[in-house]
């Protein structure tokens, strides 16, 4: 396989996990009979997001980096703010 086949397949993988996203969010809130965001959600935009800044960085696509860099920070701030909501819940429930 060429490096360029090697970059295009991790472009697509990329494009997949992030897609990936919308369907377990949709699923999610079918279930739900209501709008929620899955943590599930937060971790495929996490590793697409991160799968295609590589591919952006490969591409030296300065706006897709910037998009890719940007949306990354959210998405892991977003996976904190879940975390802690957690541990605090779980401390609440243990007083």
């Amino acid at each position: 396989m060429s490096q360029e086949w090697l970059w295009i397949t991790i472009g697509f993988l990329g494009q997949a996990l992030f897609s990936a996203r919308f369907m377990v969010q949709w699923i999610a809130s079918e279930r739900a009979k209501r709008s929620i965001v899955p943590k599930a959600f937060w971790f495929f935009s996490l590793g697409g997001g991160a799968t295609l800044l590589a591919y952006a960085l490969y591409r030296q696509d300065p706006v897709f980096i910037v998009g890719q860099g940007a949306g990354l920070f959210i998405y892991v701030r977003n996976l904190m703010l879940i975390h802690r909501e957690s541990r605090l819940e779980q401390e609440t429930s243990r007083s």
